[in-house]
């Protein structure tokens, strides 16, 4: 099924046969949908490239030999350096790794068609068509003055389009990480009613899994500490639900927060002329906590 076409939207200068005007430069300024005809060239160029590259008898050789299933690696791999390349803010990064993610899908989308599954095409109208029916307040005529409105217009509206799933929980992918997953269904959960009032609640609850979890440790069972230990961690997801702080990206700060104390305190230590093995827990902690303060100063 076509998109369907908005005529509040505007259109590129066209000439009377609605070809772009005779010798005009591509142009980087975007227009009031986003589009800039040298991003259409580049993406047609993209598209031709690929087909190139998969071309039987004289394609690469690498390229012809790949798979949806052994592109699969990539999408994930190419994904994750995308979101590093977005975390430095560099351009020439984020417009490589983003680049490169873009690939990946013009890449499956090139395989699809070759076997006529589906093309590129189908993806583009896919989600533009998702796009349009999932803003009725833009592109038809309800209103949403808030965040909040819009939200509940996604949701009713997703869930009319995904009449076959049973469950509130039906939908989410099975290949993100365990954290997301977490997340993922508890903000589920939380759309069907079933939820804290507040963050206090889920903050009490946080208290009575650790506390579970000392219990388990002072057993000395390794299958209950596991069960305990799970239900810290997704009672933690609850609480950075609650205070609209993506847990993800939490762990991922302290991650690094701890990788930066601990190679300044492991830098000190060799300046010293010792090697961490030489030093005790004791020791140790004095160079880590001198870091720990001056980071704590900073905030």
């Amino acid at each position: 099924m076509n998109s369907p076409s908005d005529p509040a939207l505007p259109r590129a200068p066209r000439d009377a046969a609605g070809a772009a005007p005779a010798g005009a430069a591509p142009s980087r300024t975007p227009s009031a949908t986003g589009a800039t005809p040298e991003a259409s060239a580049q993406y047609a160029r993209l598209l031709d490239i690929m087909a190139r590259l998969r071309r039987p008898g004289d394609g690469c050789p690498w390229d012809l030999e790949q798979t949806l299933e052994t592109l699969k690696p990539y999408l994930i791999e190419e994904a994750y350096e995308a979101l590093d390349a977005l975390e430095t803010q560099n351009r020439a990064d984020m417009v490589e790794e983003l680049g490169d993610l873009l690939l990946q899908i013009v890449f499956i989308a090139q395989v699809a068609a070759e076997s006529g599954l589906f093309d590129m095409a189908d993806v583009a109208r896919g989600i533009s068509d998702k796009l349009i029916r999932r803003h009725p307040h833009i592109f038809g005529t309800e209103s949403a003055p808030t965040t909040a409105d819009v939200l509940r217009n996604w949701d009713r509206i997703k869930r009319a389009e995904k009449t076959a799933r049973q469950s509130a929980l039906d939908g989410i992918p099975s290949h993100v990480p365990p954290l997301h997953r977490a997340y993922q269904l508890q903000k589920r959960a939380a759309r069907a009613g079933f939820d804290w009032a507040d963050v206090n609640g889920a903050l009490d609850k946080l208290r009575e899994e650790v506390g579970e979890l000392d219990e388990a440790v002072k057993e000395d069972s390794r299958d209950h500490v596991m069960e305990e230990l799970g239900d810290v961690l997704f009672a933690a997801v609850k609480v950075a639900r609650f205070v609209q702080c993506d847990p993800h990206y939490a762990l991922d700060r302290t991650n690094a927060k701890f990788e930066r104390r601990f190679r300044a305190m492991e830098s000190e230590i060799l300046a010293e002329g010792k090697t961490l093995k030489d030093c005790t827990l004791p020791e140790m902690e004095l160079h880590w906590n001198r870091h720990r303060a001056a980071d704590k100063a900073r905030t």
